[in-house]
């Protein structure tokens, strides 16, 4: 595992993510970006990098703290540096995230993505945004991208919901709506008598 940095022209002008790649990797993988909860790049979502790369993915985790020197090493303090940043250039930072990992030389050029939280929003606006771009997409509890770039999206997505999240699953019905009519792959697991935020066993 090392870090990488990218240009981010449109977001922060310069983006730095954790870089993992398979035990003995040789020629190149899909590559699948990892998108942290809106707290920053915490001990979890690396974790959660490193379990991507050991399924056989080259798996890259930006870290949208990064402007503000990174992760601080606390999620209260990280919650709130990530409040502070303007979401629009964060935004901006994972999709250039998302090509600069695609374009890696260790891709094969598939790209997929997974999100929990603000990530698994991320997932489904890099999905509408970057449509010949990313792949496939895994949100986790994430709500949708805004309603008028949701026809754009072409990946399938494989869609993880808890239960007892209100705030998101009443988003759900209208994306489902959008989804069938831009004739979208996708599957929706919904965990019973589980919580927003679920993943996170850290």
């Amino acid at each position: 595992a090392q870090f990488a940095t990218f240009p981010s022209p449109r977001g922060h002008g310069e983006g730095r993510g954790y870089l993992v790649t398979p035990t003995g990797l040789s020629g190149t993988a899909p590559v699948v970006l990892v998108v942290h909860e809106n707290r920053g790049l915490n001990p979890y979502v690396k974790d959660v990098a490193r379990r991507v790369a050991k399924a056989g993915f080259v798996a890259f985790a930006p870290d949208a703290l990064h402007p503000l020197g990174g992760y601080p090493g606390n999620d209260d303090e990280g919650r709130s540096m990530q409040g502070s940043l303007d979401r629009g250039k964060i935004e901006q930072d994972f999709i250039a995230a998302a090509r600069f990992i695609k374009a890696h030389k260790l891709s094969n050029g598939k790209l997929g993505a997974v999100g929990f939280c603000f990530g698994g929003y991320i997932v489904n606006m890099l999905a509408a945004v970057i449509p010949d771009t990313l792949n496939a997409g895994v949100p986790f509890y994430g709500t949708p991208a805004a309603k008028e770039i949701r026809p754009n999206i072409k990946a399938p997505l494989l869609i993880q919901l808890a239960e007892l999240d209100r705030r998101v699953n009443a988003s759900w019905p209208e994306y489902e709506a959008d989804l069938k009519a831009a004739q979208v792959e996708y599957t929706m697991h919904m965990y019973p008598q589980t919580n927003h935020g679920f993943h996170n066993d850290s």
